[in-house]
């Protein structure tokens, strides 16, 4: 067992058999629909939610977990699991109050236990970027990091972990208020796909091209660019209930560019309340030997 766990939130739309094989642990958000409250990933999964979706004539609501939600998992690390150092990795705050929940709980459990240490990071991104820091923070760990060290790996991943993703329709993000430097893309055609990404914690236009396809060999554009024809990356094909456009993007992507770590992930229900079912995209980071 590593001395440092990572603690991370269901948004970070990592894999499951990921979440397991590295010892991820992770702390749901909540979705409330009308009366009904659901924990993400828990009470509600990808498949379910996104039929209903695709039907609602209103969004649910999502919160963020509470500072008792981080506390709960903190404690149990250090008093069942003997843990003394985690650190703590978390949605861009610009959009979520995720990261000054596990702040607080942080404070409260650091101020009654002093020989624990806790480090929270805002990783100003979401989604898969937000999995791939957690990823590469699990991996660390497993391989004996110390805290320090993984905290510098995560912190210098933040910069250069970039999100590009299209949908048929801005509509959920712009009627979640989520929509941010995008806003004057809502009004577009149907006919016109909107490119959006992640710039400092808040969600910027990329671009708007004529059809998915272009969309797609525009990202692999954008990507190629970025890290240039030799460069190397890992990338994760994001999808809301559109596993073939994910597939289709994967492909194109594989055969431009060289991934020497891949894998599709589908954004979680609190996510996708947001995003809307049809949604697909990358995150990715670039890679040196």
């Amino acid at each position: 067992m590593p001395t440092v766990a990572i603690v991370t939130d269901s948004v970070a739309s990592i894999p499951e058999a990921l979440i397991e094989t590295l010892g991820i642990h992770w702390v749901p958000y909540y979705i409330h629909r009308g009366q009904e409250v659901l924990r993400d990933l828990l009470t509600i999964h990808c498949d379910t939610f996104y039929q209903w979706l695709s039907t609602a004539s209103e969004l649910p609501k999502t919160a963020n977990p509470s500072p008792g939600d981080y506390l709960q998992v903190y404690r149990t690390l250090y008093a069942e699991q003997g843990v003394r150092e985690i650190v703590s990795i978390h949605i861009t705050s610009k959009g979520s109050g995720a990261y000054q929940s596990a702040l607080v709980a942080k404070q409260m459990l650091v101020d009654a236990f002093p020989d624990l240490r806790i480090e929270v990071i805002d990783t100003l991104n979401v989604a898969m970027c937000q999995g791939w820091m957690v990823i590469e923070a699990a991996r660390a760990a497993l391989a004996g990091k110390s805290l320090g060290e993984i905290v510098t790996l995560v912190k210098d991943m933040i910069p250069i972990t970039r999100m590009i993703q299209t949908a048929d329709t801005l509509k959920y993000l712009y009627m979640g208020g989520r929509i941010g430097k995008a806003a004057h893309l809502f009004g577009s055609l149907l006919s016109i796909k909107p490119l959006i990404g992640m710039e400092d914690g808040v969600i910027v236009p990329l671009g708007q091209v004529r059809s998915r396809r272009a969309a797609y060999e525009k990202m692999v554009e954008m990507v190629e660019s970025a890290v240039g024809k030799a460069g190397k990356i890992k990338i994760a094909f994001l999808h809301a209930a559109a596993l073939e456009e994910a597939e289709k993007i994967k492909r194109l992507f594989e055969e431009r560019l060289t991934c020497v770590e891949s894998l599709i992930a589908e954004l979680s229900p609190a996510l996708g309340v947001h995003t809307g079912p049809g949604t697909a995209g990358v995150c990715y980071f670039p890679v040196r030997d």
